[in-house]
């Protein structure tokens, strides 16, 4: 079942040249977001078909429109301590970059939170620590009226950099 919620709000009032679209959601009661051109749906919570020898953070796979989607918990890939889905829990669906062309992959989050439009000037670079891969992760922080979103790096939550996430159908 697709959720249409935030999908299907008008876009900011900005040019596209100053601002940028993000979706925003919630994970451990932080927001963050993604650019909005690489959400392809947002989806109810359904159980995943479990894949063996994948990371902790893979849930599994669904059957979207005949595409093979690998699920992802985020909480998971960000290092944080899993919770049981509930009635919020939605997957966003990305398009995700990597090697010769675009994979469809989904992520788990606790709740979607808004279409946020964002100053590309007020998005700032995430401080890099050189002891952690997952500093990668974000690709921006911005602040915005008194909450902090965390721009994540889309191809980096799968890490298609080393072809082990991406399905080869």
């Amino acid at each position: 079942m697709q959720q249409q919620g935030p999908m299907t709000k008008p876009a900011g009032t900005g040019t596209a040249s100053t601002n940028e679209q993000l979706l925003t959601f919630i994970v451990d009661g932080e927001e963050y977001g993604v650019d909005i051109l690489r959400v392809q749906e947002i989806r109810s919570w359904s159980n995943p078909m479990p894949i063996p020898n994948t990371p902790h953070y893979i849930k599994g796979v669904i059957n979207i429109r005949g595409d093979v989607v690998a699920i992802a918990d985020l909480r998971e890939r960000l290092g944080l301590p899993s919770l049981q889905y509930g009635a919020t829990t939605v997957v966003v669906v990305l398009r995700v970059g990597g090697g010769q062309r675009e994979r469809v992959m989904g992520v788990i989050v606790d709740a979607m939170s808004d279409v946020t439009s964002v100053p590309q000037a007020a998005i700032k670079t995430p401080p890099s620590f050189k002891s952690s891969h997952e500093g990668s992760l974000a690709k921006g922080i911005v602040t915005l009226e008194n909450k902090m979103i965390t721009i994540l790096d889309v191809d980096m939550i799968f890490d298609v950099s080393s072809g082990s996430l991406v399905p080869t159908a």
